[in-house]
């Protein structure tokens, strides 16, 4: 083993030793401890659109309860799996959703903490032999008694045996049967991506079974959303300039990729037009709440122009 090698396998034992040392390629989300299995399920319910995904989780919630009180009358009980699959296009709420049914599991009895912890193949995968599987067992340890999202999961299998990736896949699946009580995984991404990742290797076929469709979001949902983001921000939209911004939606869902972003493009249309915003009025005087709050028409970018640079963006992530 070369010198460099040996330091990169230190630094990573070393961090196994400081567990509480930040991960790279990894986001911790904890919960909120006053929070109820209710209110988990509102927030749920007062997402925008979603209306299968709503509808699966109730039905699972449902089981689950069903399931611990046959437990608590000494009946038996189902051995059926949470590990899930999320699929579907980016921006669509998977990673939301995710961080809700980990309260879900916590507070139906199934994970003690209900903690998410989100990461990719950047998170999973390193360049040396030895260190791919010091990094799951680090992300594994860190999601214990949680749930642990692995998104674009299907860029761990490669045709390539020689691949790290694969080493992830495998030493994941010796976590998960060594945890089977204390670790819940949702692996997501594209559906036709996780289809082929989920059935390169039996072992996932075996402890994945349960399957959660996000579809892209229509242009009366991400108009919702852009709202969403107006009401949390202190914006109120007209009703002229949410036409024109219906126009962008529409054409941009006519003419949707796959990678069509969904609530990122709402974020990302949000920040630009009130910039937009900020430039029409920052010559007026004086600048009253009613100006600094609205915007209008003349706020919202060209509505050809912008479908063609955002399909653009696309064209560029996709090649």
């Amino acid at each position: 083993m070369s010198e460099k090698e040996t330091e990169v396998l230190k630094k990573i034992n070393d961090k196994l030793s400081h567990p509480k040392e930040k991960l790279e390629g990894v986001k911790h989300t904890e919960i909120d401890e006053n929070e109820t299995l209710d209110d988990v399920m509102d927030e749920l319910n007062e997402l925008i659109g979603l209306d299968t995904i709503k509808k699966a989780i109730q039905e699972l919630s449902n089981f689950l309860k069903i399931q611990k009180v046959r437990e608590e009358k000494g009946l038996k009980n189902v051995n059926n799996s949470l590990h899930s699959v999320f699929m579907g296009p980016p921006g669509t709420g998977k990673t939301t959703v995710a961080r809700l049914v980990s309260k879900i599991y916590k507070h139906l009895g199934y994970l003690e903490k209900g903690h998410l912890i989100e990461t990719d193949r950047t998170g999973m995968v390193a360049g040396y032999v030895g260190q791919t599987a010091l990094k799951v067992e680090e992300v594994v340890k860190t999601s214990l008694d949680g749930v642990l999202f692995i998104d674009e999961a299907y860029s761990l299998a490669k045709d390539n045996k020689k691949d790290f990736g694969n080493e992830a896949i495998e030493v994941l699946l010796k976590k998960m049967e060594d945890h089977r009580d204390q670790l819940v995984i949702i692996v997501a991404g594209y559906p036709d991506e996780m289809e082929e990742f989920i059935e390169s290797n039996p072992g996932l076929q075996s402890r994945f079974n349960r399957y959660f469709t996000f579809d892209h979001y229509k242009p009366k949902e991400l108009i919702g959303i852009f709202e969403l983001f107006c009401s949390k921000n202190d914006f109120v939209i007209t009703e002229d300039a949410k036409e024109k911004l219906q126009f962008i939606f529409e054409k941009l869902y006519e003419k949707r990729h796959k990678s069509f972003g969904n609530a990122r493009v709402a974020r990302n249309l949000f920040e630009k037009i009130i910039e937009y915003q900020a430039n029409r009025i920052v010559s007026i005087t004086p600048l009253t709440e009613e100006l600094l709050k609205n915007i209008i028409e003349e706020d919202i970018p060209p509505v050809n122009q912008t479908v063609e640079e955002y399909l653009r963006f696309q064209q560029d992530e996709e090649n």
